[in-house]
């Protein structure tokens, strides 16, 4: 009869222990952690950072500004003057290599894949997507194969919710103080990888609307209606 009431005691006291510690500290679910990083993004009025995309074998870089409401901007060094805008009604598209001028009415959940890493665009994933630990809460480097000190972020798996969504899964690397993304690798439905780098990232400088006018190359082709064309 000892041993089982020391057993008891011991359980009890076990209990308590936990109970106290878990009083202590907040036990962050991913879900939550995503809505951090969100209410995070939210507190932004502008957002500019050097962006490097990838898919297969093409690598493109540049800058990309955002600006809320919805205003997006995308200046290339690679491919070299290629621009991508969007005013939160048109979206405008130049490619150098073919003189072109493509322009979109749409709306602002698709003008880009950079778009995601907005307080809209983590509102959408937030809303389609559940959020999971890749590997756990605690931090892991943003690049394994690195050398010397390495870059430790939080990582999240994000799988969507509805057969809609363009993205078949989404891995957000986080900096655990900032709560900055730093990047972004989307698997499509047609198991195409896509992934976003950023970096140098600068947030409430101010930008004014006027760096999301852009003006057309005179000598360019205007294409209107690109994405939706009618075809007979």
């Amino acid at each position: 009869m000892k041993n089982v009431k020391k057993r008891l005691f011991f359980v009890f006291f076990q209990s308590i222990v936990v109970l106290f510690c878990l009083n202590g500290q907040q036990i962050v679910t991913a879900e939550r952690f995503l809505e951090n990083v969100s209410e995070k993004y939210a507190a932004f009025n502008d957002y500019e950072a050097r962006i490097a995309i990838s898919s297969g074998s093409t690598d493109m870089y540049g800058t990309v500004v955002h600006k809320t409401p919805n205003f997006l901007r995308i200046d290339f060094t690679t491919p070299s003057e290629q621009v991508i805008v969007f005013n939160g009604d048109m979206l405008t598209v130049y490619l150098p290599e073919y003189r072109a001028i493509l322009n979109q009415s749409v709306s602002s959940s698709h003008s880009s894949g950079a778009n995601l890493a907005t307080a809209q665009g983590l509102s959408l994933l937030r809303r389609n997507f559940a959020a999971a630990f890749l590997t756990g809460p605690d931090p892991v480097p943003l690049d394994e194969e690195a050398q010397g000190a390495r870059e430790m972020v939080v990582k999240l798996r994000l799988t969507r919710r509805y057969g809609s969504e363009g993205f078949r899964e989404i891995i957000l690397s986080i900096d655990p103080v900032s709560l900055l993304i730093r990047r972004m690798q989307g698997t499509t439905i047609a198991d195409i990888q896509v992934q976003f780098d950023f970096s140098d990232i600068k947030t409430n400088q101010g930008i004014p609307d006027r760096r999301f006018m852009y003006d057309s190359p005179p000598s360019a082709n205007l294409y209107n209606d690109f994405l939706f064309r009618d075809t007979e």
